[in-house]
């Protein structure tokens, strides 16, 4: 009667929303401030005045039949070609409004890109830790998710293990820097080693093999740390973006899909991202924000909110005994457990009020994540509760 997968996803949430709507019913019972809800990414930075300010002019000056109605599948024109250019003026590129693509949000333009490459057969390489979607969204395509596992020690790309994984049956490989959920940012030589591992293969395969860059947290990055553009380093790329962390709009649902014009056939590969949007039912992303952020390109919320409370939590969970990889980018801390049982030590940290995903489902057992995009009060509040967890295990 039903599909037994969309049953299974539906009825089985993922442990981080699930975290989520536990640390909801906690506070309910307890009360907001005693409870120290580290579950999900979800931006405690207001956006940036541009966005306000956009609201209301767009409001105030454009027709409302224009402001609400329906705009081209792919997004506005005007908004496609302001992203374009500067894109372009960042990067150095060479890309025109026709080769983005609208979406709603970095989910949908994962999910749409997957569909629009993937053929029966096909696999996709993620490299451990990942975020858990990834798999959901590979597998709806009928295709198989590889897992390659990074360097222990820094999480950078293991360039041996990604050469091993990709074979003939290699349609392309996930790209996500700065990571979720470690924060790492992967650094030029390991991106020029791997794509030179993927020219390797493709020439030894003779087929194209895609690197599909996954980019929503491309701006959250401390100390001037640089992130490498991939379409500068590889020809077949494919950007994933989204305006949820850099603007602080991540229940707008706004981003974007760009074809590099440097990609083999790429205006047949931007068709299929159109055909896969329209078979997803993804086309038209909302009108009033596709008018907003065309006003608001090159701004971003608060960046040094999110590098204070890195800089606090990374330094107090070190003393503490905590093993903590420490993050270049995006708002999350990722934790050595101090119990093999990344889930068992999650429910551990639930009797201190403390809410940490267990990364099991992130491809990486024996940690958690911790979502610092939070109050800096927040952080402060729970420290002593993070001691005492690292105490009863003897630290």
């Amino acid at each position: 009667m039903l599909s037994e997968k969309m049953l299974e996803l539906g009825t089985n949430r993922s442990v981080i929303r699930d975290l989520f709507e536990f640390a909801k019913e906690r506070k309910a019972e307890i009360g907001e401030d005693h409870v120290f809800d580290f579950s999900i990414g979800n931006p405690s930075v207001p956006a940036p005045q541009c966005v306000q300010e956009a609201i209301e002019e767009v409001v105030r000056d454009v027709d409302p039949v224009l402001l609400h109605g329906y705009t081209s599948a792919q997004g506005d024109a005007g908004l496609r070609q302001a992203i374009a250019g500067y894109v372009n003026g960042q990067h150095g590129t060479s890309l025109t409004a026709d080769n983005f693509y609208i979406t709603v949000g970095a989910a949908a333009s994962l999910s749409i890109t997957l569909k629009a490459l993937a053929e029966e057969g096909d696999e996709f390489i993620a490299f451990a830790p990942f975020f858990p979607e990834y798999r959901v969204f590979v597998e709806n395509t009928g295709s198989k998710l590889v897992v390659v596992n990074s360097d222990p020690h820094d999480f950078q790309i293991d360039q041996e293990a990604l050469a091993a994984a990709v074979t003939r049956h290699t349609k392309a490989v996930i790209l996500n820097s700065p990571n979720n959920p470690s924060g790492v940012v992967i650094h030029e030589e390991g991106i020029r080693q791997a794509c030179a591992t993927l020219e390797k293969k493709q020439k030894e395969y003779g087929h194209p093999i895609f690197l599909i860059t996954d980019e929503p947290y491309r701006e959250l990055v401390y100390d001037d740390v640089e992130v490498p553009y991939l379409m500068n380093y590889y020809d077949n790329t494919i950007v994933c973006y989204s305006y949820s962390k850099s603007l602080s709009l991540p229940g707008e649902r706004i981003g974007y899909i760009a074809v590099s014009d440097r990609a083999v056939q790429w205006q047949q590969i931007y068709a299929a991202v159109c055909g896969a949007g329209r078979s997803l039912g993804y086309v038209c992303a909302p009108s009033l924000f596709q008018q907003v952020v065309k006003r608001c390109q090159g701004q971003t919320a608060d960046v040094s909110v999110y590098k204070k409370n890195r800089d606090l939590l990374y330094q107090a969970l070190t003393e503490y005994g905590y093993r903590c990889i420490r993050p270049d980018g995006a708002f999350y801390l990722f934790v050595e457990s101090l119990e093999k049982d990344a889930s068992a030590f999650s429910e551990k940290a639930k009797e201190y009020e403390l809410l940490l995903v267990p990364a099991d489902s992130f491809g990486t057992p024996g940690f958690v994540r911790i979502s610092y995009c939070v109050s800096t009060e927040q952080i402060q509040n729970a420290l002593p509760a993070f001691q005492a967890l690292a105490q009863a295990y003897g630290k």
